[in-house]
């Protein structure tokens, strides 16, 4: 399918200190004054843990919905995970699942979000064909032939094209960008405060949640806490008596070519045949509308550190990708593209493959969103949605949200 290349976009949105800042002081309030209330009825306070996609989305709909909402991140806004993913999203890839519903609906709630927010513009949200095909390193000098199908920047020894995505079920969205627009919205629109500081502790008494402490001995008083810590539930003494979640580190790195134009909107999941032999990995590769090229793989389950700010990729794994890149396009090859990033994050994943979304048991007022491994991106809006029905409501409409309840970890580990 031929398909054109679409003009480069200048993403310079201009976002609040919070959303950029890391390392300075514990405590940092950020307050829109916004946020109307009603005399005669006090709206429910909510402290949201965790500035990734997931606490974001979710912050922004319970603010979105009447909640007054306070959202604590320990370093700066999609800073992990949430910062260095590939934003890849897909309609029906989940589906034969328990997150067939959920990420259904999310695909369709980021295309309204983009509707909302001018996503084309704002985070780079748009449409992309998804191909898959094989490539083998020790043959990337040898030139491709009869592969009319894949577009023409794709010119390294690629092997059994296949189209596994088109326009109407993949998209994408440049997730940092994605997640501090969100939240600059739900501070500006809906008063939505930010606070940098580290929980220690939620506050519970006669079994349900009225407050959250900081390091420091800051209270924050609330009617219902969300805690959205991605991998670091795991290190949550609250969570981790309930069950394991556990981080999964995954590699990528951002390059710039030079001739981005060139560069069209296919997005590639590969199976790639080192030169060494072995067994194949399974790198992707990400065109963004900004002309960078962002490619990721390389993921095994490692220790997390308390301080996202201390992630830092494994070299030979940065090299592969750097291989990777190389093998699959000469625009990526190095001399022929800017390396912009070389990082690594965590994915937060759970024992059954499945996100842990809903009340923790026995704490009446506190809540948990987590373990979306490698589809938080996709997911957020919708786990975001339903948490502010479950939290406002009692109870989700827009995806049924038992399956992901916590409760399903109850009894002997």
């Amino acid at each position: 399918m031929a398909v054109v290349a679409l003009p480069l976009l200048s993403l310079t949105v201009r976002f609040p200190p919070f959303l950029r800042q890391s390392r300075t002081s514990r405590t940092t309030l950020i307050r829109s004054s916004s946020s109307p209330m009603d005399p005669h009825s006090r709206p429910k306070r909510v402290v949201v843990c965790g500035g990734g996609v997931i606490g974001v989305c979710t912050a922004y709909f319970l603010a979105k919905n009447g909640a007054v909402v306070t959202l604590v991140e320990k370093s700066s806004v999609a800073c992990a995970a949430s910062g260095k993913a590939g934003g890849f999203l897909a309609l029906d890839w989940c589906d034969g699942g328990p997150l067939k519903s959920l990420a259904r609906a999310s695909f369709n709630l980021h295309r309204s979000l983009s509707q909302e927010l001018d996503g084309p513009k704002s985070y780079g949200y748009r449409p992309l064909n998804t191909l898959s095909l094989t490539v083998t390193e020790s043959q990337a000098s040898k030139p491709h032939s009869g592969k009319s199908n894949l577009p023409s920047w794709v010119d390294g020894p690629g092997r059994s094209p296949r189209t596994i995505g088109t326009t109407e079920t993949t998209a994408q969205v440049h997730p940092q960008l994605f997640c501090r627009t969100l939240i600059s919205k739900a501070v500006e629109d809906y008063g939505v405060e930010v606070v940098i500081g580290k929980l220690e502790h939620v506050g519970v008494v006669e079994g349900r949640v009225n407050s959250v402490v900081l390091e420091g001995g800051r209270v924050i008083n609330s009617d219902a806490v969300v805690l959205a810590l991605g991998p670091w539930c795991g290190k949550f003494e609250l969570l981790s008596c309930l069950f394991r979640v556990y981080g999964l580190k995954a590699h990528s790195i951002v390059l710039r070519p030079k001739e981005p134009e060139a560069i069209t909107p296919h997005a590639l999941f590969l199976s790639y045949y080192p030169a060494q032999g072995g067994k194949p990995l399974d790198p992707e590769v990400y065109p963004r509308p900004t002309g960078e090229v962002y490619i990721c793989g390389m993921s095994s389950e490692a220790e997390i550190p308390d301080d996202p700010e201390e992630i830092v990729g494994n070299p030979e794994s940065i090299e592969v990708l750097k291989s990777v890149a190389g093998s699959v396009s000469s625009h990526l090859r190095e001399g022929e593209a800017e390396v912009k990033a070389e990082q690594a994050c965590f994915l937060p994943c759970t024992d059954d493959g499945a996100p842990v979304i809903g009340e923790v048991p026995g704490v009446k007022g506190c809540y948990v969103a987590t373990g979306h491994n490698c589809w938080g991106i996709l997911n957020g809006p919708a786990t975001g949605a339903a948490m502010a029905e479950l939290v406002l409501d009692g109870q989700a409409s827009i995806v049924d949200l038992s399956r992901f309840s916590p409760a399903r970890f109850e009894g002997p580990r």
